[in-house]
């Protein structure tokens, strides 16, 4: 259904080729939506390839805690006490739930546990418009990366990445 970004097959297989294990979908607590920030916000550049027609809702919501920083081609988000990133909440497909947390961790070249990964996917509290919250994965800068982003990076102010990117 998607290609994968070049050097990421092998990550998700173990030295005899064997598909390597990868954790349950939603976790111990069952399917959880994705908080979204970048490519994959309704116009971006990678929301109709992996998520029109998957979805059963997508709506305005934010991430308190963290700082959205500018990156090469997407932005990341950084925990940070009194930060906040406006993004999307999108529900998914029960029935194509799994098969999609599997081309988002592709997508973001993310392998449970592995030290190159850029993103760490993670549960958080995400806020609604009305102010209710909704606990959601959200990719958030792997703990190298957030660093020198922290030292170096350029933070996105109001926590919103453009539009049409």
């Amino acid at each position: 259904m998607c290609g994968e970004p070049a050097g990421v097959q092998n990550r998700f297989r173990d030295r005899r080729g064997t598909p390597a294990p990868q954790p349950g979908p939603g976790g111990p607590r069952g399917p959880r939506p994705f908080f979204v920030y970048g490519t994959l916000r309704a116009g971006g550049a990678n929301h109709d390839r992996f998520l029109r027609g998957r979805t059963l809702a997508g709506e305005p919501a934010r991430l308190a805690g963290a700082v959205l920083y500018d990156g090469p081609g997407h932005p990341y988000a950084v925990e940070q006490p009194g930060g906040r990133v406006r993004g999307e909440l999108v529900t998914a497909l029960p029935e194509v739930y799994e098969a999609l947390l599997t081309d988002l961790d592709r997508l973001e070249e993310y392998v449970p546990g592995d030290p190159r990964n850029l993103y760490e996917r993670v549960a958080r509290d995400v806020e609604r418009a009305d102010g209710t919250t909704v606990r959601a994965w959200v990719n958030l800068a792997a703990p190298r990366v957030a660093d020198r982003l922290r030292a170096r990076g350029r933070p996105i102010p109001g926590g919103q990445w453009p539009d049409g990117r």
